[in-house]
């Protein structure tokens, strides 16, 4: 596997005699695009709140290079901001604060009490930041750390925020679906426009008219600020997030991780190509699909079809969605069982566009399992339970598992979970707990397979297999681009109530009948297929 600018690979894979690998998507450049913003050298800086890290790309050449990495200084960058001096601001939304980024590199957080931090923007030598929250306030902070004042409080999510030509700040309101402004001295919002695709950006072109992205509808509109009249300049997909110029050039993101320079009559031209941003987990359905969590987006692949690429099966923010998702398994044709960053386990019927809560109120969620006769059993790694859930009833089967994550069913009917600071994968019957592989650093996923049994290592970067039989072990595949990129610990992602949940990583496993099995490369940005010959 070739490494991409911009995001972390591993070393070339090693695979065991008779085992071939291939990516059934090009890996992703970005972990998602969030806010952007043109830096004073003209290039595109994105902020990516999953990868918790800030990367520049050079519109000319398209290289891009990591500004912020992973495990560094800012944590869950959502937007960008940039002084005279050469300073840059980011809002830090699962931290709920603002941080200040030297043009040495030197990091300090200029405001640390601000929940779901989002929106920032920078205006004649004064700065201001807001939150994506209901209840959500706009501030104008002090530099120097002092008490912020507030603009404007109680507004129902606002989002990524300009001053216009007329020196009023304009943002967009969310849950109203509309665009609001204000004086920079606060005081009563006025609408500006309204019944968008659901905004979550205002910029404003060399025309004074605000370019604002739609993250539900996937349009790009043109606003005229005084009489909210809108056109369409594109439609591209839903889940874009923000908008930067460069000179005359105007690009959009998208959480996915494109982005896409909007050129005349509605053409795009992408700067970086759509992608899985970090893959989570994977189930094989009963109609042939591979499903595929990837946090905000849930994506199906026809692996039958080696020219299918990815179709959205559904977002955040589609009619029906359970949310983020991150365990998955297959429950029928085009049903699943999902478990959420919000600890949730939910029924989710993707074309339909429509889901059941089934159980809530755990904590973080990972793996999901589906025994022959239609229980379902899942992991909770904050709480250290596995549990099981039949006709409404939820039973604690095991209790002060050091993070299970990936959980199985044997052939025997024993469930198998993966306890993964322990390093080791656990067989439980009834009252009956057994050590049934150990000597791993950090499992993950779990497949059952016959008699086999699959191991995701995330923290070896294996991927392992034991003969349920005979207890054989044999590693399949190394070098592998999954878990934390090498020489680097992420820090996690806070929950952002009642937005979204812890949102960890978790490298899931499947297999189609043909017995090739799929697993999610999230440090690449792809899903690999190993195939036995």
């Amino acid at each position: 596997m070739t490494p991409q600018p911009g995001r972390y690979t591993a070393a070339q894979p090693r695979l065991a005699e008779g085992w071939s690998l291939r990516a059934l998507t090009p890996p992703s450049r970005l972990f998602g695009a969030n806010g952007i913003r043109t830096g004073p050298d003209g290039r595109i800086y994105v902020a990516q709140v999953v990868g918790s890290q800030i990367s520049a790309i050079d519109v000319a050449t398209g290289a891009i290079e990591t500004i912020v990495p992973m495990g560094g200084a800012i944590v869950g960058p959502d937007d960008l901001a940039f002084d005279p001096e050469g300073n840059f601001y980011a809002t830090e939304f699962t931290e709920g604060r603002v941080a200040m980024r030297a043009p040495n590199g030197t990091v300090r957080i200029i405001n640390g009490d601000m929940p779901c931090a989002n929106p920032i923007t920078f205006h004649q030598g004064r700065l201001f930041a807001g939150e994506c929250r209901p209840g959500a306030r706009i501030m104008e902070l002090d530099r120097n750390g002092g008490a912020p004042r507030v603009l404007l409080a109680d507004i129902p999510m606002a989002n990524a925020m300009e001053v216009g030509p007329d020196g009023l700040l304009y943002f967009p309101v969310m849950a109203t679906n509309e665009i609001w402004r204000i004086p920079l001295a606060g005081g009563t919002p006025e609408k500006v426009a309204g019944d968008l695709g659901v905004p979550d950006s205002v910029k404003f072109d060399k025309n004074g008219q605000i370019i604002s992205t739609q993250v539900v509808s996937g349009q790009v509109l043109r606003i005229d600020p005084r009489t909210g009249a809108k056109t369409i300049i594109a439609d591209i997909a839903p889940g874009l997030d923000n908008v930067t110029f460069v000179g005359d050039r105007i690009f959009v993101s998208s959480i996915s991780g494109q982005i896409n320079e909007i050129l005349t009559e509605g053409r795009i031209a992408p700067l970086v190509p759509d992608g899985l941003h970090w893959p989570l987990g994977l189930a094989m359905g009963a109609d042939g699909l591979l499903y595929i969590a990837d946090g905000a987006f849930h994506y199906t692949l026809d692996t039958k079809d080696p020219c299918a690429k990815l179709k959205v099966a559904g977002m955040l923010f589609t009619p029906g969605s359970p949310g983020y998702t991150r365990g998955v398994a297959s429950a029928g044709p085009g049903e699943l069982i999902v478990t959420t960053a919000k600890g949730e386990v939910a029924r989710w019927w993707p074309a339909h566009q429509k889901s059941e809560m089934l159980a809530e109120g755990f904590d973080r969620l990972y793996g999901v399992a589906i025994a022959p006769g239609g229980t379902i059993f899942f992991a909770d790694a904050g709480t250290g339970r596995v549990m099981s859930l039949q006709s409404g009833t939820v039973e604690i089967l095991a209790t002060f598992l050091r993070e299970p994550t990936g959980i199985a069913i044997a052939p025997d009917g024993a469930y198998l979970v993966a306890e993964s600071d322990k390093g080791r994968v656990l067989k439980l019957t009834g009252n009956k707990t057994e050590t049934l592989l150990d000597g791993l650093q950090k499992p993950q996923g779990l497949l059952v397979r016959g008699d086999h049994l699959y191991v995701v290592d995330t923290a070896a970067k294996e991927l392992v297999e034991l003969n349920l039989t005979t207890g054989e072990r044999k590693t399949i595949a190394a070098n592998l681009p999954i878990g934390a990129p090498a020489g680097i610990t992420p820090k996690p992602l806070r929950a952002v109530l009642p937005l979204a949940g812890f949102m960890g990583p978790f490298t899931g496993i499947t297999a189609a009948p043909d017995g090739t099995l799929y697993l999610s490369a999230d440090t690449a940005g792809t899903v690999l297929a190993l195939e036995q010959k």
